[in-house]
């Protein structure tokens, strides 16, 4: 049985190491680093107990700037070696950190199985629609229309959209958040470490070199209230500066529709709740997208389900006797060969 230690009484800057940070200046990797610091010291987390794993890309630096364990692994592999770790030692805290080129690309697979199976890790990806590390080309998020180096007349492909591969891989914990908005930030982080299980976190990272401003149409200031709705479980999903738009089912169809209270009869009692136990509305609040409808941030699902480390080690709990795998080993047909 695993005891854990107290929780520690380290600040933001205990989690920071010796090294240089190296991002390009500008990067929104710089304030997700912040809030990760911050997130830490605010749960109680030990330096000896956490550990970062990354794959290959700008965001894959993560684990040189943090005072914790680390391993950054080759590309599209970090959550492979962090199911390893998790499975090796459970009481390890262990953070998956990744990119949109990394985790949804070569590291596709391996981001789907670990979804399903459901290990208890904080996956966090970074999303800036680009591959920044490798100068700009197109990545699987990029929107139709980019160009970049490898789409010169503009990328023909339907993005991906993380929340939704999530909620399709059967990500039990999802997420949204954006770099630079550091307190609701710092409260999915602190989520996402609260959920056992495998948590998924997309944050929107603007990369200031390859795609600056991508994200302008719902992170703008003149533009943000507007344009993201921050969806809390039971509350009405309201937005705008006033908060008098909301959203609801459209009559007669299973969709969404923004509305203005006090407008064509709309009260407060026709705006939807959050619910983040319904896959159904994740999916639908996930879909969502300037400027027909917000963008949604916070905890779009939870619903929490067993660990795969948990289930693991009920099966390997009793392992088979020796007589009894010998058994196993020679039943059904054989053959004796003469000489």
């Amino acid at each position: 049985m695993n005891v854990l230690a107290p929780p520690s009484t380290l600040k933001p800057q205990d989690f920071a190491s010796d090294q240089e940070v190296r991002w390009c200046p500008g990067c929104g990797d710089y304030a997700i680093l912040k809030a990760v610091q911050k997130a830490l010291a605010e749960i109680g987390a030990r330096t000896e107990d956490t550990v970062f794993v990354s794959g290959i890309g700008c965001s894959s630096r993560f684990p040189y700037y943090m005072s914790t364990y680390g391993f950054h692994t080759i590309h599209g592999r970090a959550p492979a070696v962090a199911t390893g770790l998790k499975l090796a030692n459970p009481a390890l805290d262990v953070w998956v950190v990744t990119g949109d080129g990394d985790g949804l690309s070569i590291g596709g697979n391996h981001l789907l199985h670990v979804l399903r199976r459901n290990v208890d890790l904080q996956i966090l990806l970074f999303n800036n629609e680009i591959y920044g590390l490798t100068k700009g080309q197109s990545s699987p998020t990029s929107r139709i229309g980019t160009r970049s180096p490898s789409t010169p007349t503009g990328s023909v492909e339907s993005p991906v959209s993380p929340p939704l591969f999530a909620l399709g891989a059967g990500a039990r914990f999802v997420a949204r958040a954006v770099d630079t908005q550091m307190k609701p930030l710092v409260a999915v982080l602190k989520r996402a470490h609260a959920h056992r299980g495998a948590s998924f976190v997309e944050i929107f990272q603007n990369c200031i070199v390859y795609n600056d401003a991508v994200f302008d149409a719902f992170t703008a200031k003149d533009a943000a209230a507007d344009n993201q709705i921050e969806v809390v479980h039971g509350e009405p999903l309201l937005f705008g500066r006033d908060k008098r738009r909301g959203l609801r089912l459209r009559p007669g169809r299973l969709e969404l529709e923004a509305v203005t209270i006090g407008e064509d009869g709309v009260g407060i009692d026709d705006i939807l709740r959050h619910d983040e136990t319904s896959c159904v509305l994740a999916g639908m609040l996930a879909a969502m997208a300037p400027p027909r409808l917000p963008m949604a941030l916070g905890v779009l699902y939870c619903d929490p389900a067993a660990r795969f480390e948990s289930v693991a080690a009920g099966d390997q709990a009793a392992p088979p006797a020796p007589e009894a795998l010998n058994a196993l080993l020679r039943r059904g047909h054989t053959w004796t060969i003469a000489d």
